[in-house]
């Protein structure tokens, strides 16, 4: 029998049913988006006693904050060091430290407000999948070392002992790295924000804003939410509500498969030190083993939404290549989610008016850099801290109307150039 939907919803239920909001409230921020990077702002500001209220267009985690591969991995796609070139001496450091020990502040959220997430940490794993890829991922363990991070080199043999496969030439285990059930871990949030003070409503899309009298005025279906302060924490998902931004990422959706549970030999012999992997190249896939010891192998996904694991062969077959033996294994699950990816890779930071803050574009390492963002963002109103990005200006994507179309030219050529040993 097929099931629809995602491994953690299955496992986790329905959750807790926030009510949407009706007739007016005030407040001293108003957040729009009830996933990681909204969830973490309400929290650290209700934390600091400002009044907080939280507008979710379905429940919280309902979006790819709740549908994730589940990897909390360390830094950004490009090096330490074309960080620092990028941003600078003085904001690169900070970012470079922000950036590759977020992981520490996901782990550290789980233990303070105890939230139940079948969190391990074992640490994630950058595989190469080509000899092109060799000198960049050793100049990054250089940088990594160079600076006293806890990582270290795998040689094909021990991607071997530690993967069950000999698909790899090459690794980098950087130990911060973790995994969890993202969608409790969402959850546990949203519980952790109402629990310090925030008000948080489900069920309601906001339909515009607008700023009158020093003062934002959020109008949803049925009430507006009156406040200084407005934050758009809606990455992947943002909508007409504020069209340019929306316009200014790519909508990219990644799948995942879930197995049942592994047989002992086998699950012995993938990612038994609780690793998460993910491989380098174009167009490639991602997996972990729960504490279920159920496979999570994901990848890039077909542009609308998907349900069952047979909506996901490519992804399956992948499994199979490498390891053979999981033919005889069942898939339970199959889904999939919308992250947003950005031209230049980076998280973009936008204040185009006085009380008006987004952050988007986590280009799939948004478990750790979210939550790092959230934190972020609330100091940044409360005035502790500058926020980690430049404020860039909110620039739309030239013909993002065709951006299905993008995505899959995109993965086309991505595939190919995965498949002759080219790299990013």
């Amino acid at each position: 029998m097929r099931r629809i939907g995602s491994l953690y919803a299955a496992d986790n239920g329905p959750g807790t049913a926030y009510p949407s909001l009706r007739g007016e409230k005030h407040a001293d921020v108003v957040i729009i988006g009830g996933g990681i990077t909204g969830l973490s702002t309400a929290l650290h500001l209700a934390e600091s006693a400002r009044s907080t209220v939280v507008l979710e267009v379905r429940q919280p985690g309902w979006g790819a904050s709740g549908r994730n591969g589940g990897q909390v991995n360390p830094g950004l796609k490009p090096l330490p060091s074309d960080v620092e070139k990028d941003f600078g001496p003085t904001l690169g450091p900070k970012l470079v430290e922000a950036a590759w020990n977020a992981p520490a502040v996901v782990f550290d959220l789980i233990k303070k407000h105890n939230i139940q997430c079948d969190v391990q940490n074992g640490g994630t794993i950058r595989a190469a999948t080509a000899p092109a890829q060799l000198p960049a991922l050793r100049k990054l363990t250089e940088e990594c070392l160079a600076r006293g991070w806890p990582v270290e080199w795998l040689e094909p043999d021990e991607m071997q002992a530690r993967t069950g496969n000999s698909t790899y030439y090459a690794g980098m285990l950087d130990r911060r790295g973790g995994q969890l059930d993202p969608l409790s871990y969402t959850r546990g949030l949203a519980q952790a924000a109402v629990k310090a003070g925030a008000s948080l409503y489900g069920e309601t899309r906001v339909l515009s804003f607008k700023r009158e009298n020093n003062k934002w005025h959020v109008q949803t279906h049925d009430g507006v939410v009156v406040a200084e302060q407005v934050v758009f924490a809606t990455n992947g998902y943002t909508d007409h509500s504020w069209d340019k931004l929306r316009r200014s990422i790519v909508p990219v959706f990644s799948g995942i498969v879930a197995s049942t549970p592994l047989p002992d030999g086998l699950a012995e012999q993938i990612l038994n030190q609780h690793e998460v992997l993910y491989e380098l190249g174009q167009i490639t896939t991602y997996y972990r083993v729960d504490t279920q010891r159920r496979l999570l192998m994901g990848g890039r996904s077909y542009s609308h939404a998907l349900n069952g694991a047979s909506a996901f062969p490519y992804l399956m077959q992948r499994a199979f290549h490498l390891w053979p033996a999981l033919k005889t294994v069942g898939w339970s699950h199959g889904w999939n989610g919308q992250l947003a990816v950005t031209l230049d890779h980076y998280p973009h930071w936008h204040e185009p008016e006085p009380g008006l803050i987004a952050c988007v574009g986590y280009n799939g390492r948004g478990v750790a850099m979210a939550t790092v963002m959230g934190k972020n963002i609330a100091h940044s109103i409360m005035g502790q801290e500058a926020s980690l990005f430049p404020t860039t200006p909110v620039k739309p994507i030239a013909g993002h109307f065709a951006w299905k179309m993008g995505v899959a030219g995109r993965i086309a050529w991505g595939r190919i150039a995965d498949k002759i040993g080219l790299t990013s």
